[in-house]
């Protein structure tokens, strides 16, 4: 017997897990710049100690304990972890523990490869002397990413629903600095802005949000848009609308994706990026969608026992995302009082986009559906380009670019593939010129056509 692949095996299953991090660090790798601090201060006004990772300053060990065949955002992600246990070792010397910490890497189903993250990553903590006593603290869309086992069974419910007011307020933040800085009188003055607000956001977090005071947080947020539209020279012509969509890590991660949306900015864009929300309403979505298909098999085959489930499941999931959209809803009719930021697009009709048109099936619940109806209905909306950002070689990426350039080609709208590695490819640039002189003859030849 193979006693040591043995014991590789069996640490997939005992450290990577629904771990309680009570007296532990739990380690947060930043995907999305507001979101990963917002979660964090989430965690800690509930006491589970939170910190959120540096990130990239780690690519060189992410790429020597990588091949280069992974998901180029688990490269970046163990790249992470590596340069934080570094730093604590040489910190902390001798009085470094692994066991003193818990790091979150959640994972999927299906055909994407971040579902297999933290078990690579698990692979080659394990090599090291020591960290095999480093758990992964994992949640997976099964079960809707439920936080059962992470804290006390009586905060799970609280935690949740704040976890994802938290995502909310990031993407509201962004969608903010996203509507404001194209148009700022003063260079820079929207990046100071937006790094206050998320202290200020961060700090309402923290301390309201253990205790369920939303309103107070609210008053936050009012209080960041006011600032906020202040910046904003009301004599500037809006400029060309371009849509981001793709995998949520690299479109969210601006060092990961070269900062594709400052780039656009920069040659006269006004860009509006797939948010943190959607793919958690998604994944709610698709739970609730499962549950009915096989709550009809079961029926239609005289399944009777498995009934029970199949309904309570579809019942269960159907709530959280009618929770979800109605909170994301209010969210956004608050901040449209005073700034019109892009709304969120509802999953229903996501579905409803790609049924009528038969192009894609969320039957493959990976993100090409999504990306591929947030295509279309960017180019519905008006909007003057579209940009779709994966890993190379990601299959849903790749998916939706065989599907969406095409049809972007017959409707007219500019259109762009941005997929990233480690490497600078030199073409960038000027494929982002020439994606921005389309989008700007587009948004000029819509002008010359309402005019007539």
């Amino acid at each position: 017997m193979d006693t040591k692949s043995d014991a590789g095996f069996q640490s997939l299953t005992d450290n990577i897990g629904t771990f309680n991090p009570r007296d532990k660090l739990l380690l947060i790798p930043e995907m999305n710049r507001a979101g990963a601090r917002l979660l964090a201060a989430t965690c800690r006004s509930h006491g589970i100690r939170a910190r959120v990772l540096q990130t990239y300053k780690g690519m060189d060990l992410g790429q020597e304990f990588t091949s280069g065949k992974e998901c180029y955002p688990c490269q970046v992600t163990m790249g992470d972890i590596l340069f934080f246990i570094q730093q604590e070792k040489e910190k902390l010397g001798r009085d470094f523990n692994p066991e003193n910490y818990v790091y979150f890497m959640p994972e999927s189903d299906g055909p994407c490869r971040f579902g297999m993250y933290n078990k690579y990553q698990r692979i080659v903590l394990d090599t090291f002397p020591g960290l095999q006593n480093l758990k992964i603290g994992s949640i997976t869309c099964r079960g809707g990413y439920s936080l059962a086992g992470m804290i006390e069974k009586k905060k799970v419910r609280n935690l949740r629903k704040m976890m994802y007011l938290s995502l909310l307020m990031a993407d509201i933040l962004d969608r903010l600095l996203w509507r404001i800085r194209p148009y700022e009188r003063k260079p820079g003055s929207a990046d100071r802005w937006m790094e206050t607000s998320l202290q200020d956001m961060a700090g309402a977090f923290e301390v309201h949000a253990a205790d369920k005071n939303v309103e107070a947080m609210l008053d936050v947020l009012d209080a960041i848009v006011c600032k906020g539209k202040d910046l904003m020279d009301p004599g500037m012509a809006r400029k060309p609308r371009i849509g981001v969509v793709g995998e949520i890590y690299l479109r969210m991660h601006t060092q990961a994706n070269q900062d594709l949306i400052r780039n656009l900015e920069k040659h006269g864009a006004e860009v509006v990026c797939a948010s943190l929300a959607e793919w958690v309403n998604f994944v709610s979505y698709i739970e609730k969608r499962s549950a009915a298909t096989k709550l009809r098999v079961n029926l239609k085959q005289g399944r009777i026992a498995s009934l029970r489930a199949d309904l309570k499941q579809m019942l269960d999931a159907g709530l959280e995302l009618i929770y979800r959209e109605s909170r994301q809803k209010s969210l956004y009719r608050r901040v449209w009082a005073q700034l019109d930021v892009a709304e969120d697009h509802k999953i229903a009709h996501l579905e409803h986009t790609l049924a009528t048109e038969d192009v894609f099936s969320f039957d493959i619940d990976t993100e090409a559906p999504l990306s591929i109806a947030g295509i279309m209905e960017y180019a519905r909306s008006g909007y003057d380009g579209v940009v779709n950002v994966y890993p190379f070689t990601c299959m849903p990426g790749m998916t939706t670019a065989a599907i969406a350039k095409p049809m972007m080609a017959q409707t007219g709208v500019p259109y762009l593939d941005a997929p990233y590695d480690a490497s600078v490819q030199p073409g960038r640039e000027a494929a982002i010129r020439t994606f921005m002189y389309q989008a700007q003859q587009r948004q000029r030849s819509k002008g010359s056509q309402a005019l007539q």
